[in-house]
C-alpha cells in the first residue's frame, strides 16, 4: 500500500487573486448567503477498516499529538445549535450528514444525544433530516431499530460481489470485509431502514460494470451511487491554481485510480443494464443528475454544479475545511472552538473564491466542450490532466464522461421529452430519435 501524506508537497499561500484576475472581494458577494451544507466527522478519520483507496485514513496526522477521538458533547451542542441557526431565513428543513472514518464508532449514545439537541434547537416548523454513511460492518439490530425509528437515510459502501469488494477493502487484520458488510446490509433491510449503496469505482472493479450493477440489484439496492476513485500521491489540485507540484510538473496518481476510459466503460455497462429493465424502479444518482440538468434543474451534487464551495467538512475537533477532498492545512477555514460561526467560515472571502474557482478557472478545453452544461468540469479534485491546448485543469475522467454522454445522451433526451409530456421516463422509446441534440466536438 502506498502511503499518502496528510499535507501536500506543493503548499501555497491562500492567493488573493484567481487566475481570471478577480479578487476575493469581487466574488464574495456572489457566494454569500447561498445555502451551505456540512459533512460531519464525529470520529474524524478513525475507522475499523483499512480500505486501500480511502483518502481519509491518514487525516489523523492533522491531529497530532492527539489522534481522532469522538466529538465532545460540548462541541456537538455548539455545532448543532450553530448549524441550525445558520440556515437561510424561513428555511423549512435542515440536513445533517454524518460520515467518517466510520461514524458508527461514535456509538449509539452519541447519536441519541445528537437527536436530542436537534429537537431542542430546531424551530417547530423545521424538519430535521439525518443521513449516515457507513461501511456497515458494525451494524446490529439495535442500530437498525434506532436508524429506522428516527428516519435516517443510510449509505452503505459495497464495491460489488465478494471478489471485487474485498480487493481494496480489508479490515485492520487484513481480512476481507465483504461478509461483515453483507451482515450490515441485512440489518438495514430487516429493520426497513431507507438505504442506498455507494460503490467506489477503482481500477479493479471498473472492468465489471454489469456484474457490479447486477449484484447490487440482486441485494435489493434501489438507489445506487458510483464514485470514481482518483487517488492522489501529492494532494489534489488547488482550484485557485490548478497547476501540479513544482517539483513534479505532473499530478501523480496511484495504480488503484480508475482511468477516464475505464470509468466511461463502467458507466455505459451500468446504463445499458439499467435501461433494459429498471428505469423507474432503480435509481442511479448520476443518471438522475444528468437528466435533471437536461431539464433545466440545478445539479443535486457538487461534482456537476457550475460552482462548488458550499459543502464544508466539520471535524470531530471543531475544525472546518473547504471540502471533503480538501482536508489539508491550507484549506482550513477555522474552528468552532475559536468562536467562529459556520456562516462566517462558509462566507469567508477565501471559501467564496474556492467555490467560484470551479467556474472561473475551468480549462479552455472544458469551455469549448459541447457537454459543458452536463459536466461543468467535474470535481476540481480530479483536475489532474492537461487539455488539448496544453492548459492545466482538465478532469482526469474527461474521456470517460465524453464516452458516456455520446452513448447515453439520445436516450436521456428521449426521457426528458417524455417527462416534459408528463409521461414516465420508462416510456422513452416513444420519443427516441437516436440523434443527440448535442455531441462531442
Amino acid at each position: 500500500m502506498i502511503k499518502r501524506k496528510g499535507t501536500r508537497k506543493n503548499k501555497r499561500k491562500k492567493d488573493n487573486n484567481s487566475q481570471s484576475g478577480h479578487t476575493l472581494k469581487d466574488v464574495s458577494s456572489e457566494m454569500k448567503n447561498v445555502p451551505f451544507s456540512c459533512i460531519v466527522k464525529p470520529v474524524g478519520a478513525r475507522c475499523n477498516l483499512r480500505c486501500e483507496h480511502c483518502f481519509y485514513l491518514d487525516k489523523d496526522e492533522l491531529y497530532e499529538p492527539a489522534p481522532s477521538g469522538v466529538m465532545s458533547d460540548q462541541l456537538l451542542e455548539s455545532f448543532i445549535r450553530d448549524y441550525i441557526a445558520s440556515q437561510p431565513p424561513g428555511a423549512r428543513e435542515v440536513n445533517f450528514v454524518w460520515q467518517g472514518g466510520e461514524p458508527t464508532l461514535a456509538g449509539l449514545d452519541f447519536f441519541r444525544r445528537a437527536l436530542e439537541l436537534e429537537k431542542r434547537f430546531a424551530p417547530s416548523n423545521m424538519q430535521v433530516h439525518n443521513s449516515l454513511q457507513t461501511n456497515g460492518t458494525l451494524l446490529n439490530d439495535e442500530w437498525g431499530k434506532f436508524l429506522a425509528d428516527n428516519g435516517f437515510l443510510v449509505g452503505i459502501s459495497i464495491d460489488g460481489p465478494e471478489h471485487l469488494h474485498n480487493r481494496f477493502r480489508p479490515d485492520a487484520a487484513g481480512r476481507g470485509s465483504f461478509e461483515a458488510a453483507m451482515r450490515g446490509l441485512k440489518v438495514l433491510k430487516r429493520n426497513q431502514v431507507e438505504f442506498n449503496v455507494l460503490t467506489c469505482v477503482q481500477s479493479d472493479n471498473s472492468m465489471h460494470g454489469g456484474e457490479v450493477y447486477d449484484f447490487l440489484k440482486s441485494q435489493g439496492a434501489a438507489f445506487m451511487q458510483f464514485i470514481p476513485i482518483v487517488e492522489h500521491l501529492d494532494g489534489p489540485p488547488n482550484p485557485l491554481d490548478p497547476r501540479p507540484p513544482e517539483s513534479e510538473n505532473v499530478f501523480r496518481l496511484t495504480e488503484r485510480s480508475v482511468s477516464g476510459e475505464q470509468f466511461g466503460r463502467f458507466m455505459i455497462e451500468v446504463f445499458d443494464r439499467w435501461l433494459d429493465n429498471d428505469v423507474g424502479s432503480v435509481f442511479v444518482q448520476s443518471f438522475d443528475v444528468f437528466l435533471g440538468l437536461m431539464l433545466g434543474y440545478p445539479s443535486g451534487v457538487c461534482v456537476h454544479s457550475r460552482r462548488c464551495g458550499r459543502g464544508v467538512v466539520v471535524e470531530h475537533n471543531g475544525q472546518v475545511y473547504s471540502c471533503d477532498h480538501y482536508v489539508f492545512p491550507e484549506y482550513l477555514l477555522g474552528s468552532l472552538q475559536e468562536g467562529k460561526s459556520l456562516r462566517q467560515m462558509c462566507d469567508s472571502s477565501y471559501q467564496c473564491a474556492f467555490g467560484m474557482a470551479k467556474e472561473r478557472n475551468l480549462s479552455r478545453t472544458c469551455r469549448e466542450c459541447s457537454f459543458l452544461t452536463l459536466c461543468h468540469g467535474g470535481c476540481p479534485a480530479q483536475w489532474t490532466d492537461r487539455g488539448k491546448h496544453g492548459e492545466y485543469g482538465l478532469n482526469h475522467l474527461c474521456a470517460g464522461y465524453k464516452m458516456f454522454f455520446q452513448h447515453a445522451l439520445p436516450v436521456l433526451q428521449a426521457m426528458g421529452q417524455a417527462l416534459r409530456n408528463q409521461r414516465p421516463a420508462a416510456e422513452w422509446k416513444n420519443y427516441y430519435t437516436g440523434v443527440p441534440e448535442t455531441g462531442a466536438e
